[in-house]
């Protein structure tokens, strides 16, 4: 066994069950010992309490393995009590015979006992009482540490299905866009390949990532503006604007794209002659803000602008960002006759 190993299995074993109900029991033994003020031998007091630890010990471990399972956990409150009362009359008896019998000689103490026998059995029902409580305790901590794990394990599926959705449809554009400038044999070609190469390595492997630094998602943001602008050929009023410092903020990926991509989908794309999309982005140490409002058709029902379309869709993204960001993000969507709002606040710390 080398090193690591033997390290390893140190610290199973301090973490482990076993290990820390020995520890108390032998803490609460000597604690026993040192608080004892009673003029006796030290070699007395240790054979007094270990008999007073012993019992304890068959009345706890009697109750948490059989008692609690077999009538608390099956909603049998009243044969519960009754029972572990039971255990406490047959026990304490013995465990003042014992000291009886360790006093033997100090016919003054072995009357105490015998007169003090009903306190020693209330001391042996609070211990049982106290066992109860700690099982309590501890079966609920262990029930909310596996819903903690089952939520996060849930949070991580539902996180990897939505980003599963957004992948293949921002794949789609891209191509789309790649071949209609080709077919235009356009000049800047070289230049377009490069963006697309960008954003199809920050899509693949960038995104990967629980978080990205602030300054690659904006830098998808750029190219896929850039991209738009290219394959709306001018047309329309395409404005993009940053405020503040890019700094070390870290981000989920992917967060602003699908908002762009609708305010393109929904927007321009369903313009006839004129229209126009407004990106500001506002960046702070610890937050930052997105607005984008585009122009669009009257007639556009709602419903296509809440469904998927081929792409998330702007509930998935709610649902995203309700998975990343819990209470700490602000999403309000407005929408007119003419015009398509969005603003985005995300608390990055």
């Amino acid at each position: 066994m080398n090193w690591v190993d033997f390290k390893n299995l140190n610290k199973d074993l301090f973490r482990s069950k076993e290990f820390l109900h020995v520890s108390f029991w032998v803490l609460l033994y000597f604690f026993l010992i040192l608080i004892d003020d009673v003029d006796l031998p030290t070699w007395f007091k240790m054979i007094r309490h270990l008999i007073d630890i012993s019992f304890w010990i068959i009345i706890v471990y009697v109750n948490i393995l059989y008692l609690i399972p077999k009538y608390l956990q099956n909603k049998k409150p009243i044969i519960y009590l009754l029972s572990l009362i039971l255990l406490v009359i047959l026990i304490s008896p013995i465990a003042t015979s014992s000291m009886i019998l360790l006093y033997k000689r100090n016919t003054e103490d072995v009357r105490q006992f015998i007169d003090n026998q009903s306190i020693l059995a209330l001391i042996n029902l609070f211990v049982g009482l106290a066992s109860t409580l700690y099982k309590i305790l501890t079966d609920w901590l262990i029930h909310q540490n596996e819903k903690i794990a089952l939520e996060r394990q849930n949070l991580q599926s539902e996180l990897k299905f939505l980003k599963s959705q957004i992948n293949p449809h921002f794949f789609f554009n891209t191509l789309n866009s790649l071949y209609a400038l080709t077919l235009k044999k356009s000049d800047l070609a070289p230049e377009i390949v490069l963006r697309l190469s960008e954003m199809m390595r920050y899509m693949l492997y960038e995104s990967n990532e629980k978080k990205v630094s602030l300054e690659k998602e904006i830098n998808y943001v750029k190219n896929y503006i850039e991209l738009e602008k290219l394959r709306q050929g001018h047309k329309f009023d395409i404005t993009f604007d940053i405020k503040g410092e890019i700094k070390s903020q870290m981000i989920a990926p992917l967060m602003f794209i699908p908002f762009l991509e609708n305010s393109f989908k929904h927007g321009l794309d369903n313009q006839i002659k004129s229209g126009f999309v407004t990106i500001d982005l506002d960046l702070r140490d610890a937050s930052v803000e997105l607005a984008i409002e585009n122009s669009k058709p009257p007639s556009i029902p709602k419903k296509n602008i809440e469904k998927k379309s081929g792409g998330i869709g702007l509930q998935n993204v709610k649902r995203r960002l309700k998975l990343l960001y819990p209470q700490r993000h602000k999403l309000n969507i407005e929408e007119k006759p003419n015009t398509f709002k969005v603003y985005l606040n995300i608390q990055l710390n």
